[in-house]
């Protein structure tokens, strides 16, 4: 085992967590009215918790257990039974297992927490919570398993000797987190006030700041090793986050006649999420082509499900994180890394799947508690009459 790989990984836990806590809690925070902002903040919080502990006794073993099946991974680390400080890792042999373990805890954290922006103001807290537990151990965790575990879409499976390339989570994070976000957001309503503006720019920002620094634990650890591979890989990731800043800004200003910080903050998080799959094998250029169309793809499709479709996706998961996550799937193609079967084949087979499981969950959660808050908790926020706090003296 390597000390300079596992000091890098532990590093990069720690930036993954910071996304969630308080990168990811900020930037959706600051995009609802104040009256919600704490209601947010204590989804993302909660869900940073329960995650950790399910992944704990569950999660890790489901998606990195070392069974023969290839579609999970079995029973035999629940509660990290039998793993200690010396135990190497079984997919990355320069790790102690616990550094790999804890480094992709931090996923499972940020992926359901993904999903709050399209429900956000209107959602029953205990909805969330067994939604979200629930979703990540019957849907994130086997998806990780078919894809980083060694299942069936991983090399040597259905696909072949070439599996389904996704270096940093274009499908295992990217698209079950957007067509889940997709899913609640239909079967759960519109606001009762979707032209809200949002109520703190400057919030978001500063999360997306957050979002941005936390990105090169997320996609260059994803290397596993402290090598050039990860220093490409955080390298591409911020040239794709720039340019598609800069895109979306000017594709606004085209269209709207000004540039605004939300959108800018915005298509940075467009650009981060089209790089993810990618930054394992695509070089500067390649990754200023994929985020400078990022920039423009994503604020179309914000345009499209919010305008044109019709559903009240709040933060626009789906046409971010899910439409960003689906193009840099496909740019490995593109360019060569990874073979249009298995690419395509990865993006539907996950795709139907999350929407099976999503579905169940949505229906089945819903008997056991409330999936939407009642007409006068949702006029009144979420934060008062969900939790008795208030953001501030007179939130609107």
């Amino acid at each position: 085992m390597s000390a300079a790989d596992t000091a890098w990984i532990m590093t990069s836990t720690a930036l993954v967590l910071f996304m969630t806590l308080p990168g990811l809690a900020l930037f959706y925070g600051g995009l609802v009215r104040a009256r919600n902002v704490l209601s947010v903040f204590m989804q993302c919080f909660s869900i940073a918790a329960l995650m950790s502990v399910l992944w704990m006794l569950f999660g890790y073993s489901i998606a990195f257990g070392e069974g023969t099946s290839g579609y999970w991974g079995g029973m035999g680390k629940l509660a990290m039974m039998g793993v200690t400080a010396d135990t190497p890792s079984h997919i990355a042999s320069n790790l102690p297992e616990i550094a790999f373990f804890a480094f992709q805890m931090t996923f499972a954290v940020i992926t359901p927490a993904l999903i709050v922006g399209a429900y956000v103001e209107r959602i029953g807290y205990g909805f969330v919570l067994v939604f979200s537990g629930l979703w990540m151990l019957l849907c994130y965790a086997p998806v990780t398993h078919w894809i980083w575990g060694g299942g069936f879409l991983a090399d040597g499976g259905i696909f072949g000797e070439t599996g389904v390339k996704d270096f940093a989570g274009g499908i295992v994070v990217h698209e079950t987190a957007g067509l889940a976000a997709l899913m609640i957001a239909y079967f759960l309503g519109p606001r009762k006030h979707r032209t809200t503006p949002p109520h703190n720019p400057g919030m978001v920002m500063i999360g997306a700041g957050m979002l941005w620094v936390g990105w090169f634990g997320f996609n260059g650890g994803s290397q596993l090793a402290a090598d050039g591979g990860a220093a490409m890989a955080i390298t591409v990731t911020h040239i794709s986050a720039a340019a598609a800043s800069l895109t979306w800004a000017l594709w606004e200003k085209l269209k709207y006649g000004r540039a605004s910080l939300v959108g800018i903050v915005t298509g940075t998080i467009a650009g981060l999420a089209s790089i993810t799959p990618a930054s394992g094998f695509v070089g500067p250029l390649e990754a200023l082509l994929i985020g400078a169309i990022a920039g423009i793809l994503c604020q179309e499709f914000v345009n499209l499900i919010r305008n044109k479709v019709g559903i009240d996706d709040t933060l626009d998961v789906f046409a971010v994180h899910g439409v960003g996550g689906i193009f840099g799937i496909l740019m490995i193609a593109v360019f060569g890394a990874g073979t249009w079967a298995a690419q395509l084949g990865g993006l539907v087979i996950v795709g139907a799947f999350t929407l099976i499981v999503t579905f169940v969950l949505i229906k089945l959660v819903s008997l056991i508690t409330p999936m939407r808050v009642s007409a006068e908790v949702e006029a009144n926020g979420l934060d008062i009459e969900t939790h008795g706090e208030r953001a501030y003296d007179h939130a609107s």
